[in-house]
């Protein structure tokens, strides 16, 4: 459906180098990565809005490199949603259709039909300034949907609202997806919106893109330590992997041996995210090949979940709900053993 081939840009200071992206039909791709990565300059250059130093952009098989933004058929929502103050919400909606060769009553109909979709039939004769965050961002969709896109570009859409809108906005961002299957571009830099909304992640760092794949891929098998923290894996180490006895392979650090699964030999990184180390007052009887003991030298208390480092060495995040450490009676300075299996060590 689109295809980036080797897409190069400089805009004042700021560069992209040899971006290559695929993204399929009828697809929700998530291009993640830090504030300031470049990603609504991405987002620009693929909606024809900021110019290309070399490369190439298709849709749908055509090529749209040296095409005008009127003529890409590629809808824009912004972070900042960008509604026009003097224009009520059905006017907003309707400012793309304009210009085509459709009558007024095809074009209210395509505006009712989508309010109603978006669930702001309500609001029509309103203007922008009286719009809350939420119903200002459905506008600003409504709008981009309106022209019939090919391809829906999203920057940010989540990140100006509060929680509970933010969470109730995303559900309804994947379901009106899921019923009108466009192909969708949805710029965030927050992990666990990708992970929540996305069918495949892209992840753009260092004016690259560092890492395309599935949410779960991304989530479990980075291939960086970039993509690592930015995935949250939280223990990343840097060791040597050798044979051990048996054949089982093992990663050093810090004076610690652990049991992992790959086939990769030499000074590679490690990863272990928190939720896979159970955390237990004796050793368990488990088939975890991994099992230390540590002290609590830490907590970071996040509501109902809590962060324990555990020092082995080297230092472990553990992730634990706050009814198991209330339970266990754990405190910094206790001793704990920790308990993961070989294969939630990621090596790379």
């Amino acid at each position: 459906m689109i295809e980036i081939k080797n897409l190069s840009l400089s805009l004042g200071g700021f560069f992209l180098e040899d971006i290559n992206l695929e993204v399929k039909d009828g697809e929700y791709f998530i291009l993640l990565g830090p504030t300031g990565a470049g990603k609504t300059v991405l987002l620009e250059a693929i909606a024809g809005l900021c110019p290309i130093k070399s490369g190439q952009i298709k849709v749908n098989n055509r090529d749209v490199t040296l095409l005008g933004p009127e003529k890409r058929n590629i809808g824009f929502a912004y972070q900042d949603h960008m509604l026009f103050p003097h224009l009520t919400v059905a006017m907003n909606i309707c400012f793309g259709l304009r210009h085509r060769d459709e009558s007024k009553r095809e074009i209210e109909a395509t505006a009712s039909r989508l309010a109603e979709l978006l669930g702001i039939s309500h609001l029509m004769n309103r203007k922008p300034d009286t719009l809350s965050g939420g119903e200002s961002q459905k506008v600003a969709l409504a709008r981009a949907l309106a022209i019939e896109p090919e391809l829906l570009l999203l920057d940010e859409p989540l990140s100006a609202l509060d929680p509970e809108t933010r969470e109730a906005t995303q559900r309804e961002l994947r379901q009106l997806h899921d019923q009108l299957k466009v192909t969708t571009i949805h710029v965030t830099h927050d992990f666990e919106e990708a992970v929540a909304l996305g069918d495949r992640i892209a992840v753009l760092g260092n004016s690259h893109i560092i890492q395309t794949g599935t949410p779960e891929q991304i989530f479990r098998s980075p291939n960086s330590e970039f993509v690592a923290r930015f995935a949250l894996a939280r223990n990343i180490f840097e060791g040597d992997v050798q044979d051990g006895r048996s054949g089982q392979a093992t990663f050093s650090v810090g004076g610690t041996k652990l049991a992992v699964v790959t086939d990769l030999r030499g000074q590679l990184h490690a990863t272990i995210r928190p939720e896979d180390i159970l955390i237990s007052r004796k050793p368990l009887a488990s088939s975890a090949l991994n099992s230390l003991s540590g002290t609590i030298t830490h907590m970071a208390d996040k509501g109902s979940i809590i962060y324990l480092t555990v020092s082995v060495p080297p230092d472990f995040s553990c992730l634990i709900t706050r009814r198991s450490y209330e339970e266990m009676g754990l405190r910094e300075g206790m001793t704990v053993y920790i308990t993961f299996k070989a294969s939630a060590v990621h090596i790379f």
